[in-house]
C-alpha cells in the first residue's frame, strides 16, 4: 500500500470568549478573557484530515506566521505514518530559526495532527493505539485562574470542591489568598502554582508554610523555570515540586529530571513538541520513578490529546481542567469533568471531531 502523504497544511486561529468569575488580570500581559486556539489542519493524499493544536495564548499570530511561512512548506509531500521521525526532521530544519518558543509551539500542533492521522488510519483512538488497556475515565483537578482576592478565590475553591473535584489548583501568589482557599477546601487536596513569581528566599519560606498546611505540590515557584539548581535546593524543604509547562522537548526534561528537583514533571503537549516528545518524557519519568502531571489548560485538540495520553500513563495522572466557562465548546459532546472525572472519547484519532459551525463563528482574520 502506498503511504499517505501530506497534501495541505492549514493554520486556523480561533478566539472563544470565556468567563471565570474574576477580573482576568495577573497571569497574562493584558486582560485574559478569550481562549486563543491555534488549530493545525493537515489533509492527506487520501483525503484524511488530522487536527492539532499549537500553544497560542497571547502569541497566536506569531505561531501562525511561523507555521505558515517556515514549517508548512517543508511538510508538503511528506509521509504521515511516522510522526516522531517527521518531527525530528522538522526540528533539525528549524534549528537555525529558534528551535524553542513559537517554533516548538507550531511543531507541537503538527505532531498532534500527525498522531490524529495515524490513529485514524489504524481505526483506533490515540489511547487505544498507544496502549492495550487505556483507562476509560481520568481524574481531573480544577485549575483556578488567579483572582487576587481572598474571598473570591475561596468561594471558587469551595464551588469546585462541591462539584466533586478531589484536587484544586490555585494560581494565587500571596499567603492571605492561599490561606483562605485552604480553609475552604474541605477534604480536597490543594496545589499552588505561582508561575515563577517568588525569589529563592521567599519560595523557601512559603514552601515551609505550604508543607505545614498539607499542600499537594508547589508549581514553578522561582524564575527562571529552568533554574534546576535553585529548584533542587528548594526541594530540600520537603515539599513536592512540579514544573515543566515552559520547557520544550525531552532534552530539557531530561536535564530537569536528572537534577532530582521535581516530583511531578509537567509537559504541555501543545508546547513540548506534541505527542512524540511527550511520550519520550513519559519514558524518562517512569525510569526515574516520577509521576507525570500534564499541563493542559486548553479546550482544543491539545485537551483531547492530553486526555488520551493521561489514559496510558503509569500510575494515575490527574488531568488539569481550566476552571472557566467558554462561550462555546469546539467539540460536540465535549468530554468535561463529572464529579472530578472525565470520560475518554474512544472514536478514531483524538476521539471526536471539531464542530465546523464553531470554527466558522469564532475564526479570526
Amino acid at each position: 500500500m502506498t503511504p499517505e502523504v501530506i497534501r495541505t497544511v492549514e493554520t486556523i486561529l480561533l478566539s472563544i470568549p470565556f468567563a471565570d468569575g474574576g477580573a482576568g488580570e495577573g497571569l497574562t500581559p493584558s486582560r485574559w478573557s478569550a481562549l486563543d486556539i491555534v488549530l493545525v489542519r493537515i489533509e492527506t493524499s487520501e483525503g484524511r484530515v488530522g487536527w492539532g493544536e499549537a500553544f497560542g495564548y497571547f502569541c497566536a499570530e506569531a505561531v501562525k506566521a511561523m507555521m505558515d511561512r517556515s514549517i508548512a512548506p517543508l511538510m508538503i509531500g511528506k509521509r504521515t505514518d511516522d510522526p516522531a521521525a517527521l518531527g525530528e526532521e522538522l526540528q533539525r530544519r528549524m534549528a537555525l530559526f529558534g528551535r524553542y518558543g513559537v517554533t516548538m509551539f507550531a511543531l507541537s500542533g503538527v505532531d498532534i495532527a500527525l498522531w490524529d492521522l495515524r490513529s485514524k488510519a489504524a481505526g483506533k483512538s490515540l489511547g487505544d493505539l498507544l496502549s492495550h488497556a487505556p483507562r476509560d475515565t481520568i481524574p481531573a483537578y480544577a485549575s483556578l485562574v488567579r483572582y487576587g482576592d481572598a474571598g473570591v478565590a475561596a468561594a471558587f475553591t469551595e464551588r469546585a470542591v462541591s462539584e466533586g473535584y478531589g484536587h484544586v489548583k490555585l494560581h494565587e501568589i500571596t499567603k492571605p489568598e492561599i490561606a483562605a482557599c485552604d480553609a475552604a477546601r474541605g477534604n480536597s487536596a490543594l496545589m499552588v502554582d505561582v508561575n515563577c513569581s517568588w525569589s529563592q528566599q521567599e519560595a523557601r519560606s512559603m514552601a515551609r508554610w505550604l508543607s505545614d498546611i498539607g499542600c499537594f505540590w508547589l508549581e514553578e515557584p522561582i524564575f527562571p523555570p529552568e533554574d534546576f539548581d535553585g529548584l533542587a535546593d528548594l526541594a530540600r524543604e520537603g515539599l513536592a515540586l512540579s514544573a515543566g509547562e515552559n520547557l520544550c522537548t525531552h532534552w530539557q526534561f531530561a536535564q530537569m529530571i536528572t537534577s532530582a528537583a521535581i516530583r511531578y514533571p509537567q509537559p504541555s503537549v501543545t508546547k513540548v513538541g506534541g505527542v512524540s516528545e511527550f511520550l519520550k518524557i513519559a519514558t524518562l519519568a517512569e525510569r526515574a520513578g516520577l509521576t507525570l502531571m500534564p499541563h493542559s489548560p486548553y479546550f482544543g485538540p491539545g485537551y483531547l490529546a492530553t486526555l488520551q495520553l493521561c489514559s496510558i500513563l503509569p500510575g494515575e495522572a490527574i488531568f488539569e481542567h481550566l476552571y472557566v466557562w467558554p462561550a462555546a465548546q469546539l467539540y460536540p459532546d465535549m468530554p468535561l469533568p463529572v464529579l472530578g472525572r472525565i470520560a475518554r472519547p474512544t472514536g478514531p484519532g483524538l476521539g471526536i471531531e471539531p464542530d465546523p459551525a464553531v470554527i466558522a463563528r469564532y475564526r479570526t482574520a
